[in-house]
């Protein structure tokens, strides 16, 4: 019997991302409730973008490719105008409710 090559995990959640929406909502949702690491939030932004097409999302968005990889890479810091500008381009928008 022929064994399935397997999916990297990245890879795998791209894909769903692009064939869910609810999906895609409760993935950001989540990344944004994990107060221990704000790199997850990024890795959430970029799984999203490489979902819709960097090329799409950084057009849409105002900003370089190259810049944008860049801001949503590990080593990412991006301002508060990018987290906006692919936000609104991948078309969620970030909300802030008060902490139980």
């Amino acid at each position: 019997m022929k064994r399935k090559a397997s999916t990297s995990h990245d890879v795998a959640i791209i894909r769903r991302l692009r064939k869910d929406a609810r999906f895609a909502t409760e993935y950001l949702k989540a990344a944004l409730e994990d107060e221990d690491d704000p790199r997850v939030l990024l890795i959430a932004l970029r799984h999203l973008a490489q979902a819709q097409g960097i090329s799409k999302v950084a057009k849409a968005a105002g900003i370089e490719r190259e810049s944008l990889y860049r801001a949503l890479s590990e080593r990412g810091n991006p301002r508060l105008s990018t987290l906006v500008a692919v936000t609104k381009a991948i078309g969620v928008r970030l909300t802030v409710e008060a902490a139980p």
